[in-house]
C-alpha cells in the first residue's frame, strides 16, 4: 500500500512539474510577457504590489507624510484606484539580527505598459528619496480584470 501510495504521489509530482514547464513565462530584455487568455469578458493587467518601510534615519514616515505622498505621487500617476494596508515587515540585517519594520502595502492594478511601468519606478524612485530608504520591495504578476 506504502508503493502504491509513494508511486501515485510521484506521479501527480510529474504531471504537475510538466504541466507547470508549459505554462512558465518568457523572459524578455523590456520587463517580461506572459501570454494569458483572459476570455472575451475579461482584460488582462499587471497587479503591482510594492512594499514601504517606514523607519527612516531619523524618525519615521507619519501618517500625514504618508497620506500626502499617496496623493502627489501615487494618485496622481494611477488615478484609477489602488489598495493600502499596513503591515510589519522583518528581514535579517547584514549583521545577521532580525529586524522589524511598520510598512504600507500598496497593490496597483494596470495595463502591462511602458508608461505603467515607468510611473511605477517613479513612485518608488521617489519614495526612496523622500523618506531616505535604501530600497522598495516590488513584485508583479498578470491577472485578468473583469468588467
Amino acid at each position: 500500500m506504502r508503493a502504491l501510495m509513494i508511486t501515485a504521489g510521484t506521479l501527480i509530482f510529474a504531471a504537475g512539474f510538466v504541466a507547470g514547464g508549459r505554462l512558465e513565462a518568457p523572459v524578455g530584455a523590456q520587463g517580461f510577457t506572459v501570454v494569458m487568455d483572459c476570455g472575451a469578458s475579461s482584460t488582462p493587467q499587471l497587479r503591482t504590489t510594492l512594499y514601504f518601510g517606514l523607519a527612516r534615519p531619523m524618525g519615521s514616515v507619519s501618517k500625514l507624510e504618508w497620506q500626502i505622498f499617496l496623493r502627489d505621487e501615487v494618485t496622481r500617476r494611477f488615478p484609477d484606484g489602488l489598495t493600502v494596508w499596513e503591515a510589519e515587515g522583518q528581514w535579517r540585517s547584514p549583521a545577521g539580527s532580525i529586524d522589524h519594520e511598520q510598512s504600507k502595502v500598496l497593490l496597483l492594478v494596470h495595463p502591462d505598459t511602458t508608461a505603467a511601468r515607468q510611473s511605477v519606478q517613479a513612485v518608488i524612485d521617489a519614495y526612496r528619496k523622500t523618506f531616505e530608504q535604501q530600497s522598495v520591495l516590488w513584485e508583479s504578476a498578470r491577472v485578468c480584470v473583469a468588467g
